[in-house]
């Protein structure tokens, strides 16, 4: 009979879950989560959640308590803006300092980055992306446009099936993130099944409310060093509720947009003062005037020179 491992602690030694958790320094980057996002408590309790299963899985390992790996691909889905690109990084964060992949590093891409446009471009392409990404994390932007059923001539079907072979066979170096509108992802995963069955985590980005964009662009701002006037404040509490009626809100993304708007009229404002010299709240206040001048109070229409763009922005 063979010695049992000297590092295998014994059946009945107990341990502390707590100096365990302070070892791994993952709590920093869930605290990190908390502060980098505004709101998205399920997100976040699920996140949480993922990062329990692997601590508590490697604690089973230093008992010599065999399981298969815990199968760790995602699907995120939700509107642009909602902090999928976030989520991500700190996911590569907290697997790497469990020793589930080794670098925790994110690559994102979308289907450009992976299909080619003729026979025999499309599995080197793919291959790159996916050696780049090895030991980290590969966010798939939008990823249900890697399936055209309706071309015959489309090459996305060759990136997806090499795509679930390296799911299935380097599970324990790679976690691929899927992402995209939720109505279109399910569709994607009806079309594919094999790559339903690989995803482990499903989860559900919700749109942030107007108080919570608020206290996104309160954010934003300090950390350009700007900050609202009382009434400004008051103004942005106005227009958030009228852009998220309008086409191509993008959550936080519209807000930083509009945020940028704002410093370029705060910008032209000053500038129409030279001669008067500025002080330095003068250089971080925006101030109401900054964000009334927007075409959604006037008029509730885009801002075709802005923000409030024609293009819609791409998901994240």
């Amino acid at each position: 009979m063979s010695e049992a491992n000297p590092k295998t602690p014994a059946a009945d030694q107990k341990i502390d879950l707590e100096a365990e958790l302070k070892a791994s320094n993952i709590q920093d980057v869930l605290d990190k989560l908390d502060r980098d996002l505004i709101g998205l408590k399920p997100v976040k309790t699920r996140i949480r959640e993922i990062a329990a299963l692997l601590l508590v899985d490697r604690l089973r390992r230093q008992f010599e308590l065999t399981s298969e790996t815990p199968t760790l691909h995602m699907c995120f889905t939700g509107n642009p803006g909602t902090g999928k690109t976030t989520v991500a990084m700190r996911m590569g964060e907290i697997l790497k300092r469990l020793g589930y992949v080794r670098e925790g590093h994110l690559v994102t891409v979308t289907r450009d980055d992976l299909v080619g446009q003729y026979i025999g471009h499309t599995a080197p392409k793919t291959k790159e992306v996916i050696k780049k990404a090895m030991g980290g994390v590969l966010f798939i932007d939008e990823a249900y446009y890697l399936y055209k059923p309706e071309n015959e001539r489309d090459y996305g079907a060759e990136s997806i099936e090499i795509l679930l072979q390296v799911m299935e066979n380097n599970r324990d170096d790679l976690v691929v993130i899927l992402a995209g509108y939720k109505d279109k992802m399910d569709k994607f995963f009806m079309s594919n099944p094999g790559m339903r069955s690989r995803i482990a985590h499903h989860i559900d980005f919700p749109d942030y409310r107007p108080e919570e964009l608020l206290a996104i662009a309160k954010l934003m701002l300090a950390q350009q060093n700007y900050r609202f006037s009382a009434e400004a404040e008051k103004a942005f509490a106005q227009y958030i509720p009228l852009r998220q009626k309008l086409a191509h809100f993008a959550n936080a993304r519209s807000i930083r947009n509009a945020l940028d708007r704002a410093r370029l009229r705060q910008a032209n404002r000053l500038f129409a003062r030279r001669g008067h010299e500025l002080k330095r709240d003068d250089l971080i206040t925006l101030e109401a005037e900054d964000f009334l001048a927007s075409r959604v109070f006037r008029e509730g229409k885009l801002d075709m020179d802005g923000d409030e763009g024609a293009n819609p922005p791409s998901q994240r």
